[in-house]
């Protein structure tokens, strides 16, 4: 399912993409077939139909066809707009004798949303964040079809913003937890593949100095992730805030407690971006999941 309908332009420069594309012939199997292809949408009419760049033609996605919801108006007019200069996931609905091409990223939508509803919950799917807000970041999980990852199901580590794990356009990892055929809805998650305390706790040992961000400040110590599902604790340290990035010493490590004691040697001048996510589980599907566990564990 990920490689049939992956997020918009997963498909853009693949070979099969190339192929299907290249000629009116190649359009037109791909309209009996209802195969998905890709291109860029390189301008938006002012009737809201995009015109898109497939291959050496050019295609037309009228405005009803632009997203699921437009027609029904549960879907802002932005859906469309947005999408002049990125990739856009389509059908071919129609190819004429003088190459005039007819797309529908609606039916698209509706193809790669019946088959993510028919995964079991624990797949691992592959995403982009399209954009953020303070409760969450919402993910392509297929054609355009786009899903929540709540800010609490971000990371162990707690954050303030999910801006502290994700930006738009990267492409990451999601858990799907549960969907609700009846609203069309899917429910991700993305914390449990970044690994149990012990899977993180091996990275470091006790004698290490290392980087990390400050997440939280209490009169009894200083909250600081060394990774996003990993947080140790310093003594209170004066003039740290929330984000601040820090050098700190490990102490120790209680594994039987799971606790990592710090001590915060100074505070860092530039507040690097945090690194790539390393991913415990990519694929395949997670059966379960406790962060107590030695290790994950996928089916």
């Amino acid at each position: 399912m990920s490689h049939r309908y992956p997020p918009e332009g997963g498909l853009l420069h693949t070979p099969a993409n190339r192929t299907a594309t290249a000629t009116l012939a190649a359009l037109a199997a791909c309209r009996a077939e209802e195969t998905v292809v890709e291109g860029r949408a390189v301008l938006c009419t002012p009737g809201h139909d995009l015109v898109v760049r497939l291959g050496p033609f050019t295609g037309t996605i009228p405005r009803q066809e632009a997203a699921l919801g437009i027609r029904e108006g549960t879907v802002r007019e932005i859906a469309i707009l947005s999408r002049v200069g990125k990739p856009v996931a389509c059908t071919v609905t129609g190819v004429g004798e003088e190459g005039e091409v007819l797309l529908s990223r609606r039916r698209a939508q509706e193809l790669a949303l019946t088959a993510l509803m028919a995964l079991p919950a624990g797949t691992v799917l592959p995403a982009v964040v399209t954009h953020l807000e303070g409760f969450g970041a919402f993910v392509d999980v297929g054609c355009g079809v786009t899903s929540l990852i709540g800010i609490e199901n971000c990371s162990v580590s707690r954050i303030a913003h999910p801006d502290r794990r994700f930006v738009p356009g990267q492409a990451i990892y999601a858990l799907l937890t549960g969907r609700d055929r009846d609203l069309g809805r899917l429910y991700l998650s993305h914390k449990e593949l970044l690994g149990t305390w012990a899977e993180n706790a091996a990275a470091f040992a006790s004698g290490m100095t290392v980087a990390g961000w400050v997440r939280g400040v209490k009169p009894y110590g200083t909250f600081v992730e060394l990774a996003p599902n990993l947080t140790g604790l310093a003594d209170q340290t004066e003039g740290l805030a929330e984000d601040d990035r820090v050098s700190v010493y490990v102490k120790a490590i209680q594994p039987t407690r799971r606790k990592i004691k710090l001590t915060v040697l100074e505070k860092l001048p530039e507040a690097m971006q945090p690194a790539p996510f390393s991913y415990f589980i990519t694929d395949g599907q997670l059966a379960a999941w406790d962060y107590a566990a030695p290790v994950s564990r996928p089916l």
